[in-house]
């Protein structure tokens, strides 16, 4: 190989690693200029265009994502290479709420792969997103059966299952998952806003206090309707549980 060819590649893989890692490690400002300088110098790697629209949809530039996404669906050869790309420019529309545009690249994976756990699984957060609970909780089903310990589609069912009414089941489940899981904060926050709603304050109380040791994000209700999407009654009764209102 020509010895400029050789610096090229090694300048590449200098480059695309430095980026990666800076991603990983949550630095995603300085994973942004790693990015950018990856493709000012190799426009032509899908793979950067994805990883940088990540880092985008990190940072809340959704239309930024949306654009590098498509960008690295064009270049991809093969449609393998190219579901992770869709998967991720649908959480980038969906973000933005477009609803279609989101639903046509989650379907357009679950056409060519039917089990895919993450395109179900974003395709159940879609109809939480338009109120369609029962649709949803079939998805989030699917998501589960297709991905062995897939605790957030788990919880996500049984989040449904609570939504649609069904108490029981949903508190079954969930206490399921917990025993198993301890630490999964998730479902530890759901259990208590049923718990609450039941009746039963002294041990919501007791699993509220695990979960913000887990996780404070169950505090921002902004948060668990638009990024965690739960549904309304979970949402309004740990709403009540966090104002101390006793059904």
């Amino acid at each position: 190989m020509h010895p400029c060819l050789l610096s090229a590649q090694s300048e590449s893989q200098f480059l695309f690693e430095e980026a990666l890692q800076k991603s990983k490690n949550g630095f995603f400002e300085e994973a942004l200029e790693g990015w950018n300088q990856f493709l000012n110098s190799f426009p032509e790697d899908p793979l950067g265009w994805s990883n940088r629209g990540n880092v985008r949809f990190v940072l809340g530039d959704f239309q930024g994502a949306i654009a590098d996404q498509t960008k690295s669906i064009e270049m991809f050869p093969s449609e393998m290479d190219q579901v992770e790309p869709h998967l991720n420019r649908g959480m980038a529309e969906e973000a933005l709420r477009l609803w279609t545009q989101a639903e046509s690249d989650y379907n357009w994976i679950l056409e060519r792969e039917p089990a895919n756990p993450y395109a179900l699984n974003n395709l159940g957060n879609l109809r939480v997103s338009q109120g369609n609970w029962t649709e949803a909780e079939v998805l989030f089903s699917k998501a589960s059966s297709a991905r062995q310990g897939f605790l957030m589609a788990r919880s996500s069912q049984a989040l449904m299952v609570y939504q649609l009414g069904n108490l029981e089941n949903a508190e079954s489940e969930l206490r399921t998952i917990i025993r198993k899981y301890p630490m999964f904060a998730d479902s530890r926050a759901a259990l208590t806003a049923l718990l609450w709603q039941k009746g039963l304050f002294g041990e919501a109380e007791s699993h509220w206090a695990a979960v913000v040791g887990l996780d404070n994000r169950y505090t921002d209700i902004n948060w668990l309707s638009n990024v965690r999407h739960w549904p309304p009654t979970p949402i309004n009764d740990l709403l009540a549980f966090l104002a101390l209102e006793r059904p």
